[in-house]
Parts: C-alpha cells; sequence; structure tokens
C-alpha cells in the first residue's frame, strides 16, 4: 500500500513539474509568406504592442531610440527566408533563411540580413562579419497608428520579378525590395519538360511571347501544341498574338478568327471578348 501510494505521488510530481499554465503572449507570433516569380518569400515574426508609448525618436525616453540596433520585432526577432537566390536593394543574397536587424533613424534606416538565425534577438553580439546584406531605405510617416507591429510582402510587379517588405509600427513605415528573377529555372524546366510532355509547348510558347524572347521559337512551339489540339481557342488566340508579334498580321488575323468561332462554340464570353479586340488591333 505504501509502495503504491509512494508511485503515485512521484508520478503527480512528475506531472506538476512539467505542467505549465498558458496565458496569452504579450508578443504574439506572427507570419506572412508569398510567392514571388518562382520564388517562396516567408517572414515569421513577434509582434509587440505600441501600449500608449514612444516607439521611435531621438528622446531617451522612446522604446527605440534612433541609431541603436533593433531586433525588427519582439522576443526572438525577425527571420526573413527566400527559397532562391535573390537580390534586395541591390545586394546578391543566397538562398536561405537570415535575420533583419536594423537601426532606425528619422527619415533614414539601415537594415541588414544577419546570416547566424541562432542568434535570435540577442543584439549584444552581433557581428557584422555575418551580415548577408546592408542597405539604408528612406522611411515614412503613417496618417493612422497601427497599433501591432505588422510584417507584409507586397508591391509585385506586374512581371512578378520584384516586390517590397514593408514594416508598420506606430507611425512609421519601412520598405525594402528584393528582386527575384525567374528566368534560368523556367528555361531549364522548358528543356527538360516539353520532351516529357509535349502539352507543355503550349507554356513555353506563351512564356517566350510575354517575356520578349525568341518568337520563331515561341511559333514552332505553339503549332506543335495547335496540332495536337487544334480547337483549343485558348491556344490558337496565343499563336494569333505570337504571329502578330512576328509582323504577320494576316496569319495572326486569320488564326485569331478560327479563335473567336471556336470560343463561340464553347460559350466562353471572355475569350470572345480578347480575339475580337486582337481582330481590331489587326485590322
Amino acid at each position: 500500500m505504501k509502495k503504491t501510494l509512494f508511485v503515485a505521488a512521484l508520478a503527480f510530481l512528475c506531472i506538476a513539474a512539467t505542467a505549465q499554465v498558458q496565458t496569452p503572449s504579450a508578443s504574439p507570433a506572427g507570419s506572412v509568406s508569398t510567392t514571388v516569380g518562382l520564388t517562396d518569400v516567408k517572414i515569421d515574426y513577434f509582434r509587440p504592442r505600441v501600449k500608449g508609448r514612444k516607439i521611435f525618436g531621438a528622446e531617451p525616453s522612446v522604446l527605440i531610440p534612433y541609431g541603436q540596433i533593433w531586433r525588427t520585432g519582439a522576443n526572438s526577432g525577425t527571420k526573413i527566408s527566400f527559397s532562391d537566390d535573390v537580390v534586395v536593394e541591390g545586394i546578391a543574397v543566397p538562398k536561405g533563411e537570415y535575420l533583419i536587424f536594423s537601426w532606425p533613424g528619422a527619415t533614414e534606416w539601415t537594415i541588414s540580413l544577419y546570416k547566424d538565425t541562432s542568434l535570435g534577438g540577442n543584439t549584444g553580439g552581433y557581428d557584422k562579419t555575418k551580415e548577408a546584406a546592408n542597405f539604408k531605405v528612406k522611411s515614412e510617416k503613417l496618417t493612422e497608428k497601427v497599433e501591432t507591429l505588422t510584417f507584409n510582402i507586397g508591391d509585385i510587379s506586374d512581371d512578378s520579378k520584384s516586390a517590397k517588405v514593408q514594416m508598420a509600427w506606430e507611425n512609421t513605415s519601412v520598405k525594402f525590395s528584393f528582386k527575384a528573377d525567374y528566368d534560368a529555372k523556367v528555361m531549364k524546366s522548358i528543356e527538360a519538360n516539353t520532351q516529357v510532355n509535349p502539352n507543355n509547348y503550349f507554356s513555353a510558347a506563351v512564356y517566350y511571347l510575354e517575356n520578349g524572347k525568341d518568337l520563331k521559337q515561341a511559333l514552332e512551339w505553339v503549332n506543335k501544341a495547335v496540332d495536337a489540339n487544334p480547337t483549343a481557342f485558348w491556344i490558337l488566340y496565343q499563336k494569333a498574338r505570337i504571329q502578330k508579334g512576328l509582323g504577320d498580321k494576316a496569319g495572326a488575323l486569320a488564326t485569331a478568327n478560327a479563335s473567336l468561332a471556336a470560343s463561340k462554340e464553347a460559350k466562353n464570353r471572355d475569350y470572345q471578348m480578347m480575339n475580337e479586340e486582337l481582330i481590331k488591333s489587326l485590322k
């Protein structure tokens, strides 16, 4: 009996030692991610609140004085990762994960991407030799207060080759840009996948058209796609655009009319309108 009580008491003590009371974090975790071109970009960070404090400034009473290194967030700092090599504010940065450190200023901030993510928020251990990039960007004053620190990945360009990372907190916004070129990856994919699946010739042709590459090669590829699916109005439409780009207006007009007829047969209003606009531009 005594042995049983002892075992039960020991088990209770073990549970008590490992159990923890859960309460809301003062700086909850946040995450934002997107794909720019073919590059996955993700930011993991902790989100402190203003809570009536003055955050940035030159006065000694502010939370983060101008010119002082900041972990750009709370707790263990802020991490950004890129699935491919990128160019950040003109600086080549290899794919991987980095800490974001910053030195706020009245109108200009210094920002660095730091290679050793194990440093976390320990700004006292910062080693300049471990920087992947160090650059300056202008800050902006916001008209509306942002209570909780917020990161965003936006301003993605039309060709999806560049974007901006924004940090907003209190009445301050800071952005830095990066470029994610996907051309080499796409070209490699075209070479590999058109040999495996002829249907990929269509995607390859459209990529060449949209990115100003060899239109004669694009026409050769789109013709193979048409041969495999001669009534596909979406393929015929892109072929007409390629022919127009090559200066073959008569050929483009004939192909666009064929695409228009096929899209009407399929009751696809979007491609009907697109073909009608294309035909107008060819007359």
